[in-house]
This record gives structure tokens, C-alpha cells and sequence, in this order.
């Protein structure tokens, strides 16, 4: 199989994103340059990834040994990350797109997003804590200071593309009255239980793609509860992969899809990456798609709690 089965979705700038990668997010240490290799090998070429993830050195790792190989060239392969929110104060930005790039050992990416809009207290803590060991620690940098600097690093050459990540739709807007270059996505979390109708209109109004992560319903997040509702045991998902012969996940990314979303399932297990993979081969009919937009539930995975009382926190007012 290969990657020109991966159809790419257009940027609003003519750029183009394939509309299939490899999530990194709780990839385990140690799986997770087998895994680039892996799905470099069956096909994929965007990977996403993120500084806060801890792991874009081994992801760099996978990217370097397939290039190495002759598998693929550079130009072949779409990579993300993200800037994280103890470096959105104007003067950290360069530095850590930078860090990015050496930990990834590339010389370019092909997208760059503000994972979140909630600046952090700068410094060497990802996740800074007050002394109670309780309270995060806040910046006062506001992320339309931030995009500016994001901008340079297109001008600088060491970004194709820039975009945010988490953003409601006023965010959205309020990035978008200060942009020379506007944002080329906004990814945020959607899946059935969770389709955020809300900011994926307001971004297609804008011609902002939307990245869904999450899209399988994220259940091996580290904060799981036994008593949260699972989406791939979900009947309806279930029933349709049976009528389909496809498993839970291939429904669920392919769903994502067709309602015209880049998708970033995360795997590290050789088959399931294979497997999710291939869904370009069958198509949900329409009731199928309503079958599965009538499972709305606002059930959000990733609230960020560890942010809220952020006067930036995106949900917290929202809903």
C-alpha cells in the first residue's frame, strides 16, 4: 500500500496537508521511534507531534532512519508540532520552534501550532506548580503577541505553515484580527461524542481546516475512570463496523474524514497502525453519518483542567 491513497486537504494558502497521520501524544518512551518507522513503512507521511509530548527526539529518530533508508525524502513527509504554553511570551517563540527542529533533526516543518492558548510561567517546568503543589502558574502573555512571532518563523523559513490548536471561535477570531498570515488549522479534539459543531463551522466560514485528534475517543488516556463511556464499545460504532467489516477505529477515522477533517489516530502497535491506515477503501453512507453525529454527548477528553481560572482557558466559559 502506498501513500497516494491519502487524500490532502487544502490549506487556504494552496499549501496541502495529507488528510491522514500518526499522532504522538502518550506514545511510550521507547515504542515510539518503531512506531514512525512502522507507519512510514505502510504508508503514512504526516506524523504530528509536540514538544510537550517528550518524545520528538525519538520521533526524529524514526524520521532519520526511514530517510537514511531511501524509504522516503524529507519533502515526502508532512510533520507537526506544537509550541507549548511556557513559551508563547514573543521572545521564547524562535527559541523553541528551534529545540523542536534539533530534537526532531529536521531543518524545517510543515506546520507549527499554539498547542493551547493558556500561557504557562516561562522556565524549565512544563507543567509549572505554585509552591502548595496545587496551583499552576500562569503567564500573562497573551497568545495575539505570540502569533507575530509565529508569522517570523514562516519568514525565517523554519515553518511552511501556522496554526493553533484548542482554540474556541472567539480565540479564533481574536488571532485572526491581528494575522498577517492567518491560521492554517485549528486542531482540536472530535469524535462522535464530542463533535464541537460550534468552532468547526465558525472555521470552515474562515476557510480554517480542522485537525481532529482524539478521534478513537482517546481511551488509553492517562486519566481515565473505569465508569467513562468508552466510543469504540459504543453499539452504534459497533454495528457499523459489522455492516461494513471494518473495525471501531476504521469507522471512527474514516468519519472524520468525510465530514472533511485532517485525522491524527495514534498508535504504536505495528498491526493497528496498518489497520488504521486503511480506510480509504470503503465509504459511510449518509445514514451512517447520521447514525453517528446522533451520538453527541459534549463527553470532552481533554479539558485542561490543570488550566482553568486561565482568563485564556477555551472551555471554561464556553460550555
Amino acid at each position: 500500500m502506498t501513500c497516494n491513497v491519502v487524500p490532502n486537504a487544502i490549506f487556504k494558502n494552496g499549501n496541502s496537508i495529507p488528510m491522514f497521520g500518526l499522532g504522538t501524544w502518550n506514545s511510550p518512551p521507547g515504542q515510539v521511534a518503531q512506531a514512525v518507522k512502522d507507519a512510514i513503512d505502510v504508508g503514512y507521511r504526516h506524523i504530528d507531534c509536540a514538544h510537550v509530548y517528550q518524545n520528538e527526539h525519538e520521533v526524529g529518530e524514526g524520521i532519520a532512519a526511514k530517510i537514511a533508508e531511501g524509504v522516503v525524502k524529507r519533502e515526502d513527509l508532512f510533520v507537526t508540532s506544537k509550541l507549548w504554553n511556557t513559551f508563547h511570551r514573543p521572545d521564547l517563540v524562535e527559541g523553541a520552534c528551534k529545540t523542536t527542529l534539533q530534537n526532531l533533526k529536521l531543518d524545517y516543518l510543515d506546520l507549527y501550532l499554539i498547542h493551547w492558548p493558556v500561557g504557562y510561567q516561562e522556565g524549565t517546568e512544563l507543567f509549572p506548580m505554585g509552591p502548595d503543589g496545587k496551583t499552576f502558574l500562569f503567564s500573562d502573555a497573551d497568545y495575539v503577541d505570540t502569533w507575530p512571532e509565529m508569522e517570523k518563523l514562516v519568514d525565517a523559513g523554519l515553518v511552511r505553515n501556522i496554526g493553533v490548536s484548542n482554540f474556541n471561535a472567539k480565540q479564533v477570531q481574536r488571532v485572526l484580527d491581528v494575522a498577517r498570515i492567518p491560521p492554517a488549522t485549528n486542531q482540536i479534539e472530535c469524535h462522535p461524542y464530542l463533535h464541537q459543531s460550534k468552532i468547526t463551522t465558525f472555521c470552515a466560514e474562515k476557510g480554517i481546516i480542522v485537525t481532529a485528534y482524539s478521534p478513537l475517543g482517546s481511551p488509553a488516556r492517562p486519566w481515565v475512570k473505569a465508569d467513562d463511556p468508552v466510543l469504540m464499545d459504543d453499539a452504534t460504532v459497533g454495528q457499523l463496523a459489522k455492516k461494513h467489516g471494518k473495525s471501531a477505529a476504521q469507522i471512527l477515522i474514516r468519519y472524520q474524514i468525510q465530514l472533511g477533517h485532517v485525522v491524527i489516530p495514534k498508535s504504536v502497535t505495528k498491526e493497528r497502525i496498518a489497520s488504521n491506515f486503511d480506510v480509504f477503501s470503503f465509504q459511510l453512507d449518509e445514514d451512517d453519518m447520521k447514525q453517528l453525529a446522533g451520538l453527541e454527548r459534549n463527553g470532552r477528553i481533554c479539558p485542561e483542567s490543570s488550566a482553568f481560572g486561565h482568563p485564556h482557558h477555551p472551555f471554561e466559559k464556553e460550555e
